[in-house]
């Protein structure tokens, strides 16, 4: 079977390289030493090999049971508790999977409990009156505002439709093994519980219970997804130049030294729109610390070109693409010769639609390099579960040797509670200081 692949030479060049290579090797021995800054959070190294045998079948029950009785399951969750799940139903399930779903048997995936958004509470239960759901909410802690308010209110709404036995049959719990508001919750109701491993965070998640139970239930192949991240833990276990993580993690590090600040995750499938998501999150949680980091973004060509095409060709040379370029598409398209030319397109009778797409990045890649954007290509052979999850596993080590070449550590995320701090003084949350309080008021008074 093919492998991923990474293309440099359109970024850095093989001198660049080769400087960088001690670097590279001390981040290898780091991470696979396992005596790195955040050591204690590298599971996901050999979750492929490791995962649990019994709570992969349980999941599989699990999934089968949603699918058998339910026309939605609603995955509560924010951050990696719910971005690997959308990216991976979105890349597989079909662009309109959730058009055609709605029915038992092929249940729509719903993501709530990913903002605070009380309209879209309102709506979601709206819709959800006249359906047959299931729910799966997923924190570790069980106390993540955003996750507990809607798992609150959807649960709620639960309990008025169903029974109690029903209400604790409809509900699956991915959190703590041992400890938790959710985990308590679940004990004492009686509700089916899923794990979050200890030593893998949320950004790493995705080939756990937390991300594997909504992508089982959406009919995705989940052993083909985890033979892939077997299949990539193996080729990029041993640090070398034949290791095309490496090379990556290696190329942005040395574009970054030369003040390309921002890496523009590119894709030219709408499919793959929730995977850059997954990648923003991942790379910008990791790295964005200690006033260091590659700000990651990501663009949907070539629907963006018409869009930030334009900044990307001219505007500040602080960027550089990291583009996917995927091999096979899922589906094509033969492009007919039309009665009388009108779009003036008979030229390309014969030809079809993925060629047209593929043109358009070659075009746009000879636009962007012209113009001082660096492109790295990470080509894959075609968008399949295995293809997932081997450029899952790609991505997490490559961001794990990135963050130690860059000097932080790439497995906590201290910032992130900076905002919560703020949202419960502000809420007056009960042991919350009451001065602090007082004194973010009166900074905010002209807001609010």
């Amino acid at each position: 079977m093919n492998k991923i692949t990474v293309d440099v030479k359109r970024a850095v060049d093989a001198q660049e390289l080769e400087k960088s290579s001690y670097l590279v090797e001390a981040a290898h021995k780091e991470l696979t030493g396992r005596i790195g800054a955040g050591n204690a959070y590298l599971g996901w190294l050999d979750l492929p090999v490791n995962y649990d045998k019994d709570e992969f079948a349980h999941l599989k029950v699990a999934a089968d049971k949603i699918r058998g009785n339910s026309e939605v399951l609603v995955v509560i969750g924010i951050g990696g508790s719910y971005l690997g799940a959308r990216a991976a139903i979105e890349a597989l399930a079909g662009n309109f999977y959730n058009l055609n779903a709605g029915k038992k048997g092929m249940p729509q995936i719903i993501f709530a409990g990913n903002s605070i958004s009380s309209t879209y509470l309102a709506e979601l239960i709206e819709y959800l009156k006249d359906k047959d759901f299931s729910l799966n909410v997923i924190s570790k802690s069980g106390t993540t505002t955003e996750p507990a308010i809607a798992f609150r209110i959807l649960k709620e709404l639960m309990e008025e439709k169903y029974s109690a036995d029903e209400v604790k049959s409809r509900i699956f719990i991915t959190t703590d093994k041992k400890k938790g508001a959710l985990k308590g919750m679940a004990d004492a109701e009686g509700i089916e519980t899923f794990v979050v491993p200890d030593d893998i965070g949320g950004r790493y998640s995705l080939l756990t219970a937390v991300g594997l139970l909504p992508i089982m239930t959406a009919g995705i192949d989940a052993d083909s997804m985890m033979k892939g991240a077997q299949d990539a833990r193996e080729a990029f276990k041993k640090s070398g130049a034949d290791n095309d993580c490496y090379l990556y993690a290696a190329a942005r590090n040395i574009l970054y030294s030369k003040g390309k600040t921002t890496e523009i995750m590119v894709n030219y499938e709408p499919s793959l729109h929730y995977l850059t998501e997954w990648f923003k999150q991942l790379f910008g949680e990791s790295e964005g610390k200690d006033g260091k980091g590659i700000f990651p973004a990501g663009v949907d060509f070539s629907t963006d070109l018409h869009s930030m095409g334009q900044y990307i060709q001219q505007g500040r040379r602080m960027l550089f693409e990291t583009v996917l370029n995927i091999g096979k598409p899922q589906k094509d398209i033969e492009i007919r010769e039309a009665e009388g030319n009108v779009d003036g397109l008979n030229f390309l009778t014969g030809t079809t639609v993925d060629s047209v797409n593929k043109k358009a990045f070659l075009g746009t890649l000879a636009a962007h390099t012209d113009g001082g954007v660096p492109n790295i290509i990470i080509n894959i052979p075609e968008m399949n579960p295995y293809y997932f999850g081997y450029l899952i596993y790609f991505f997490e080590k490559a961001c794990g040797i990135s963050g130690y070449m860059l000097g932080v550590n790439p497995f906590d995320q201290p910032g992130v509670e900076d905002y919560k701090k703020n949202m419960f003084a502000l809420l007056g949350k009960p042991g919350a200081d009451s001065e602090y309080k007082k004194s973010l008021e009166e900074k905010l008074s002209d807001l609010m």
